[in-house]
């Protein structure tokens, strides 16, 4: 399992499918946003050899040169993604699941009729620009992982019945069922009905409230591409405290102005702080992640390491190559009846793995999969190799209650 090279680059393409027409480029280098461009050249030929395999019904999904892998993908026989990255270390599961991303943050923002039924590219890509700032996003090295694992990133507040009761009462007293409480982009309270909603919308949504500018309130239209792809939302937030905020999907009621007095009142009953960055309870390790399975919720976080290294945002890509890897190989999916082994012969599915890695670094990563939660460890050098399972283990029996 390589380590992303910090100055890897990422390029996403957006192209109208039928004319091959460029609607946008975005690009990263080492995570951040870059103006570097394809030349057209490039950028041409890589449409051309996805066009041409369809011609002969042939569907090219992805490819892989010494330095680059690339990754295409249509939709809607409209518009077609393409990806590609010099990162060491990536995978075609990333970039196929960042290109879902993507279209899903298109549809978010523009909704489905404008892309499936391209009238004018010109005002198209004028409206493509207000997603930029969400899809660079997922370009770069995001503190979330949703992107990649296709679950709500998640935080565990220390007095999560107290919100979870407060939220349902202001949901009630302002006419919707969908309401959340967001810090950074992740979770860290919602109604049932916020629970509800599918996916990707479960995913983009808070993602977008963490790559908005900060603003005090907001009424933002959305569409959801699972649920209400062609009608627009309103998304109303509100800024409780820096990186917290309230957020509310509804219809044309109730007004932003109307808000401010339940919103107070809500405050008061749970005696809100300044939230510190988001945590997890105490363990002896410095990076963990944790995912529900069914729920499509996870947890996901570093700790800071006296000595920096490695640094939060290497043990961040650690973990999402380790994730990639146990996913795509140690932990498949469930067989399904008709591929399920006779009862004398029953089918082997590892339950757990480890990985250290080298040279020079000793770091360990342990996963455990056991019913339907997986847990992701990166762990010291000095943690002994024979106790990895058992300290796994234990760690996911004491976190199982909070997820």
């Amino acid at each position: 399992m390589g380590e992303e090279g910090p100055g890897g680059t990422v390029h996403l393409l957006c192209l109208a499918a039928s004319s091959g027409v460029p609607l946008f480029c975005r690009s990263s280098r080492g995570g951040a946003p870059t103006r570097q461009q394809l030349p057209f050249s490039v950028i041409g030929s890589l449409n051309g050899v996805h066009m041409f395999g369809q011609n002969l019904d042939v569907q090219l999904k992805s490819a892989r040169t010494e330095d680059t892998t690339v990754v295409w993908k249509s939709f809607h026989d409209s518009v077609t993604l393409i990806a590609l990255s010099s990162e060491a270390g990536t995978s075609e599961l990333r970039l196929e699941r960042m290109l879902h991303m993507v279209f899903g943050a298109m549809v978010l923002v523009v909704g489905l009729e404008e892309l499936t039924n391209i009238r004018n590219v010109e005002r198209l890509k004028k409206e493509l620009r207000a997603t930029y700032g969400l899809i660079d996003s997922f370009l770069g090295n995001s503190e979330l992982i949703g992107d990649l694992t296709q679950c709500v990133d998640c935080v565990i507040p220390p007095e999560g019945s107290l919100l979870q009761d407060t939220l349902s009462g202001f949901a009630e007293a302002t006419g919707t069922a969908f309401v959340s409480l967001l810090v950074s982009g992740r979770v860290v309270a919602a109604t049932d009905g916020w629970w509800r909603l599918g996916m990707p919308e479960a995913v983009l949504l808070p993602w977008l409230v963490g790559s908005l500018p900060p603003q005090a309130a907001r009424d933002y239209p959305v569409y959801l591409p699972h649920g209400s792809p062609t009608v627009p939302h309103r998304l109303l937030t509100l800024t409780l405290l820096p990186r917290l905020e309230l957020c509310l999907l509804c219809g044309p009621r109730p007004p932003l102005s109307q808000l401010e007095p339940q919103v107070r009142r809500a405050c008061c009953t749970v005696g809100l702080a300044a939230p510190g960055p988001p945590t997890r309870p105490d363990a002896p390790f410095p990076s963990l992640l944790l995912l529900h399975l069914e729920l499509k919720r996870c947890v996901f976080t570093v700790e800071p390491l006296r000595d920096k290294e490695p640094s939060p945002e290497q043990r961040r890509r650690l973990l999402r190559n380790f994730y990639t890897l146990v996913t795509t190989t140690h932990f498949p999916p469930e067989p399904g009846p008709a591929e399920k082994e006779d009862a004398a012969h029953p089918a082997q599915v590892p339950r757990a793995c480890y990985l250290v890695l080298g040279p020079g670094m000793g770091w360990q990563l342990v996963a455990l999969q056991l019913g339907l939660r997986l847990l992701l460890l990166l762990l010291s050098p000095q943690s002994p190799t024979h106790g990895l399972r058992s300290l796994a283990t234990h760690t996911l029996q004491a976190l199982t209650p909070l997820l």
